[in-house]
């Protein structure tokens, strides 16, 4: 037996999630395969709910069941042609409710008289190959983030986002062009466990504040102000292991917040996330960004749902800084470029 987790999860919204989720009905004609695919989230569903539909008619064909779960037991189960050919009931509908979210054709609200927290002007960045070619991965890349802003970065796997934010956050060299970052920043890693090390929350937001001379009431101060900022203050005295994974992720940006950073560079923060900790990682940054007017973030993210709650986003393609701008255009634009995807692939 197979079983699949978040197969999609880390690819990009074109054509590679795609591919993968057409596997699984050629895997399903195979007798020693039971192909399972788990999936944390309802963004495609809700979009075509949203549309007067009840599910997505591209994907209703790719199960034989599905199954709703609430908490951790099993609260719905139906074939898929009756569960799509019925209205959905009270607990899909409340699986399927979009969260409360601010308007995505927000102006772009630009910060004149601030210089801009994070920039970035024509840089380059390549690696040597095997053969000894030179490989250019960043192509004239420029940007800029104002204060008091979140940035969503989006693009194809592959196309370098996770190059860039590690050059602007001086983990990587530019081969040529510029770059000028607000100190101190701090870089947020995908995977909370690659960052999270202390046993409490409280140490491990206090755990960075070691290379500062300050006074022990003046570390618990801090601590309680970064814990607060992302609404984790009353897991002060948790064991690490219990919490989950978004709860982990807010404990990173408190730790970065307790240092008193200005810039947040976040790679992915959400891709393994389930929905009900998405919403809470994406608003402690939002909240928190909004509440200091100084603090900049700058997001990698596959998921266009996040650009929501967004001041501004960017796109990348094979390198190169494709759109900059206001929400709404950068929106269009992906969705125009995924149009003529699907037109290709003839769905």
């Amino acid at each position: 037996m197979s079983q699949s987790q978040l197969p999609t999860n880390v690819l990009d919204v074109r054509a590679n999630q795609i591919r993968v989720r057409r596997s699984f009905p050629d895997m399903a004609n195979r007798e020693d395969v039971v192909p399972t695919l788990y999936l944390p989230e309802m963004g495609s569903r809700a979009s075509c709910r949203e549309n007067g539909q009840h599910l997505d008619p591209n994907s209703r064909f790719l199960s034989d069941h599905l199954r709703l779960l609430r908490t951790t037991s099993v609260a719905h189960c139906q074939e898929v042609f009756s569960l799509a050919s019925m209205p959905w009931a009270s607990l899909s509908t409340a699986l399927m409710k979009p969260s409360p979210r601010y308007c995505r054709c927000r102006p772009l609200i630009m910060a004149a008289e601030a210089a801009p927290a994070i920039e970035a002007h024509k840089v380059s960045f390549s690696v040597t190959n095997k053969q000894g070619k030179s490989v250019p991965i960043l192509k004239n890349c420029s940007l800029h983030v104002p204060p008091g802003q979140v940035w969503m970065l989006l693009g194809p796997n592959g196309c370098g986002k996770s190059t860039l934010l590690k050059v602007l956050a001086g983990l990587l060299n530019p081969s040529d062009g510029t770059v000028n970052i607000k100190k101190p920043s701090s870089f947020v890693f995908q995977n909370p466990d690659h960052q999270v090390v202390m046993p409490t929350v409280e140490s491990d937001v206090a755990f960075g504040l070691g290379k500062f001379n300050l006074t022990s009431d003046e570390v618990r101060s801090r601590v309680s102000e970064a814990l607060e900022a992302v609404g984790m203050l009353h897991y002060s005295q948790r064991p690490i292991q219990s919490l989950s994974g978004g709860q982990k992720q807010r404990v990173a940006i408190a730790g970065a917040l307790a240092e008193a950073c200005k810039v947040l560079l976040l790679d992915e923060l959400t891709t393994f996330l389930d929905e009900h900790d998405q919403i809470g990682v994406i608003k402690a940054v939002k909240n928190t960004v909004a509440a200091s007017g100084e603090v900049a973030a700058l997001w990698v993210t596959h998921r266009l749902e996040e650009l929501n709650y967004a001041d501004g986003a960017l796109y990348m393609e094979n390198g190169q800084i494709m759109m900059h701008g206001d929400v709404s255009s950068v929106l269009s634009f992906i969705k125009g470029k995924q149009a003529r995807c699907r037109d290709h692939l003839h769905l």
